[in-house]
């Protein structure tokens, strides 16, 4: 996770609390120091007290919460995150990631295809990929 997960996380959980939803513009940080860490701290915080849930927001380590182990009733060594983050899938259009070389630019020094759909190139042929052709009997396509 990258520290803006960690943010939304953090929100999202405040924001299931108090039932609100939050917007913050991206790179708010130009405006004033630490501004999202200010933000998501202060909504959990806010959580804790509405919710009278002190295991939203712990002064000792703001955003993250003890959990114990379910067998021995122990709690775990460090605290962790705990929330639900956006995921989305990426769903790649085929036709437009669609390249194809037989014959055009090659590099001069290596004698493979160019790289890159915008110079025209093609896919190069690597060491491991030719053991792995000449492994399956087909040595004869390179």
């Amino acid at each position: 996770m990258n520290v803006g997960q960690i943010f939304e996380t953090s929100l999202r959980l405040a924001g299931d609390r108090l039932k609100k939803h939050y917007r913050i513009t991206p790179f708010d940080e130009r405006y004033k120091k630490e501004a999202s860490r200010k933000v998501v701290f202060s909504e959990l915080y806010e959580a804790s007290k509405q919710t009278k849930n002190s295991w939203v927001f712990e002064p000792e380590y703001p955003g993250k919460s003890r959990i114990f182990d379910g067998r021995t009733g122990d709690p775990f060594e460090q605290p962790v995150l705990i929330g639900k983050s956006y995921i989305l899938k990426l769903i790649h259009q085929v036709d437009e990631k669609i390249h194809g070389h037989s014959t055009g630019p090659y590099s001069l020094v290596t004698q493979q295809p160019v790289r890159g759909r915008a110079k025209q190139g093609g896919q190069r042929v690597g060491e491991m990929e030719v053991w792995a052709l000449e492994g399956f009997g087909v040595a004869h396509i390179l």
